[in-house]
């Protein structure tokens, strides 16, 4: 039951009818129970695991109350450590000695990542240790977050469970100006991107360059409009309920350098990275006083450590340590630019700024190839060296005549098997990325980043931009491949 299914909707509906009408103490066992029911129909061997991680978190937050508070934090990142490195990286075993690989929960690593902030946060003082179980086990496993987030802080997130929540015309709208914008991503731009990368990467032999290139960049579009869009809905089905989620995406290829690319990407994870990795080691005291001063690892290499691991978090194989090395290098590359040239002036000529944003764009791309290998499906059997294969394969090929045989072979297969279907795909992919580049162009340059909906409200003629959304996801919906019946959770949610 992805969150772009009919039955989804289904399903939000009777929830937000029953919990909106519950009396507040009862408004969050059953939106838990919801919560549960929503994780046993995706995935139902694995929901023991993730109401065991949520009683770990809570009793290690008990714990915390006591007189061994520094014990049972370690205890309680440990152990949560160890829960995820166990299901992330079994499978390097598989076959060793007749072990046979345990599936990975989903969306381990989004509440693992929640949990651990919960438990330093409570320890620092930063939020109140949570007290009712079931709003703990609710912060960890709610249903519109636990397959892909975003990561959300406790601080924020668990004082809205105590609280009374009925129905909010204002919420409701601002909600469903979300939920379009979030289905028009993930369906009418994210699936329909999906038919030709995933087609091109697996059968990158077969094509030139340009098509290569082409779908590459194809790649990279898709993967952030299919999260952002998800983060879109989870937060629209957020405001339906009455809670406030965080943002995880605010425009991040309009940014001119990395360390702003970074900003606005994937925000609860790369703020999580900043908080609870980079500052500790940023302030970690390696060997006591020093001439006057506390011995700290350089800043590189506190950049350098965090992206690494961030490559390494989302898979144990080369090719995501590959990314991870190039976004170190990304970011390292910068500040020693910044360090030899000076910092960029804040007011650059427009030509400038666009070629910065082409730059941190073309980069990230070459990064992405890397990416989509890693995280291919098992069928495709793409290693490294297909990866470099890839790249190496964007200089062959460069015939005019040969890309556009190229375009129209990659899509002619099942459903746009004639002529006719091939060019009223194109057509409206096209249509559908230039509507969604413009939303997004506007977002950043005339609504300063604000949040989508508010941008989308503040659109002149936003009743026929919103139309414009529902029949984009319509067609959406019989262009993609897999149509009504799409049961993924998102591209994310198997990290």
């Amino acid at each position: 039951m992805s969150l772009q299914s009919f039955g989804f909707f289904g399903f939000l509906l009777v929830v937000a009818a029953v919990y909106l009408h519950l009396p507040r103490r009862a408004q969050s066992p059953f939106l838990l129970a919801a919560s549960w029911l929503f994780y046993w129909l995706a995935m139902p061997s694995m929901l023991p695991v993730t109401i065991a991680i949520a009683a770990l978190t809570y009793l290690c937050g008990r714990a915390l109350e006591g007189p061994r508070k520094t014990a049972a934090l370690r205890a309680g990142v440990a152990g949560l450590l160890a829960v995820l490195a166990f299901f992330k990286y079994n499978g390097a075993f598989a076959g060793l000695a007749g072990w046979q690989a345990v599936a990975m929960p989903l969306g381990i690593s989004f509440y693992s990542f929640a949990a651990i902030a919960y438990l330093i946060d409570a320890a620092r003082g930063d939020c109140e240790v949570e007290k009712d179980p079931v709003h703990c086990a609710l912060f960890l496993n709610f249903f519109a977050t636990v397959t892909q987030g975003p990561i959300c802080r406790a601080g924020a997130l668990l004082p809205q469970f105590r609280q009374e929540h009925r129905f909010d015309a204002g919420r409701t709208v601002r909600g469903l100006r979300l939920m379009a914008l979030g289905l028009f991503k993930l369906v009418a731009v994210s699936d329909v991107l999906g038919v030709l990368v995933d087609q091109v990467f697996p059968h990158y032999r077969d094509y030139g360059g340009p098509l290569l290139i082409l779908a590459a960049v194809a790649y990279t579009l898709q993967l952030y409009f299919n999260f952002s869009g998800y983060s879109e809905v989870a937060r629209a089905v957020g405001l339906f309920l009455g809670l406030d989620l965080p943002e995880n995406f605010r425009t991040p290829f309009f940014a001119t350098n990395f360390s702003g690319f970074w900003s606005r990407w994937h925000i609860s994870f790369s703020s999580w990275l900043q908080d609870y990795l980079f500052l500790p080691l940023a302030w970690a005291d390696l060997s006591g006083p020093t001439r006057g001063r506390l011995a700290r690892l350089p800043a590189e290499a506190c950049v350098f450590t965090v992206f690494f691991l961030s490559g390494f978090w989302h898979g144990n194989t080369l090719p995501f340590v590959i990314w991870g090395l190039l976004q170190a290098c990304y970011r390292l590359g910068e500040e020693l630019l910044h360090r030899r040239l000076g910092k960029p002036k804040k007011k650059a000529p427009a030509r400038v700024l666009w070629a910065k944003r082409a730059v941190v764009f073309a980069l990230w791309c070459v990064s992405m190839v890397f990416f989509r290998v890693g995280s291919a499906p098992a069928a495709e059997a793409l290693t490294t060296a297909d990866a470099f294969g890839y790249l190496a394969g964007w200089c062959r090929g460069w015939s005019p005549a040969r890309f556009a045989g190229e375009l129209y072979s990659a899509v002619y297969t099942g459903f746009y098997a004639n002529a006719i279907m091939v060019a009223g795909y194109y057509a409206f992919l096209l249509a559908a990325l230039a509507l969604a580049l413009r939303l997004d162009a506007r977002r950043a340059f005339r609504y300063k980043n604000k949040p989508s909906e508010v941008a989308l409200a503040g659109e002149k003629h936003r009743w026929a931009l919103y139309y414009l959304l529902v029949i984009f996801l319509l067609a959406g919906y019989i262009l993609q491949s897999g149509g009504f019946g799409n049961a993924g959770f998102g591209m994310y949610a198997g990290f």
